[in-house]
């Protein structure tokens, strides 16, 4: 018979991405869209941004990571997926350490080195900016046309 296996999730959003993740007790393989991290993202960059959580941590092959991402282009999704992976470690140390008190979220996460770590590094703070939209009688949202004296 099977084991039951432990996932610990985390959903990240950036712009308009938005990124389900799942970690498993593994190696440290990523996997985006059934589809290789190095194959997904060609981009060094992105390759990096997605890694950042883990490398703070420490844990770049304690878990194999499943991540589905729908939405945005290239940095939106990067920016999505360590989001999520931020979170989805900080559901793992809620598990594994059986912290109840900070189930809220508002604390500071005082008994919590993953939670503070993360913290400090920004990653579980989800970045509010989104695209402005274009005005009527603009050329974009805020550009307008020249001004002629004559």
């Amino acid at each position: 018979m099977a084991e039951l296996q432990t996932f610990y999730r985390g959903t990240g959003r950036r712009k308009t991405s938005t990124a389900r993740v799942y970690l498993k007790q593994g190696k440290g393989s990523i996997t985006i869209n059934e589809r290789s991290l190095d194959d997904y993202f060609k981009r060094k960059t992105s390759r990096m941004i997605v890694r950042q959580p883990l490398v703070v941590t420490d844990m770049q092959s304690k878990f194999d990571i499943v991540i589905i991402v729908q939405g945005g282009g290239v940095t939106g999704q990067a920016g999505a997926v360590r989001h999520g992976i931020a979170r989805a470690l900080v559901d793992f140390e809620r598990k594994t350490n059986g912290s109840a008190e900070d189930e809220t979220g508002d604390g500071e996460g005082e008994g919590s080195p993953i939670k503070k770590s993360l913290r400090q590094a920004g990653y579980l703070t989800r970045d509010s900016r989104e695209v402005e939209r274009k005005k009527v009688g603009l050329h974009k949202a805020r550009k307008g046309t020249q001004y002629s004296k004559r």
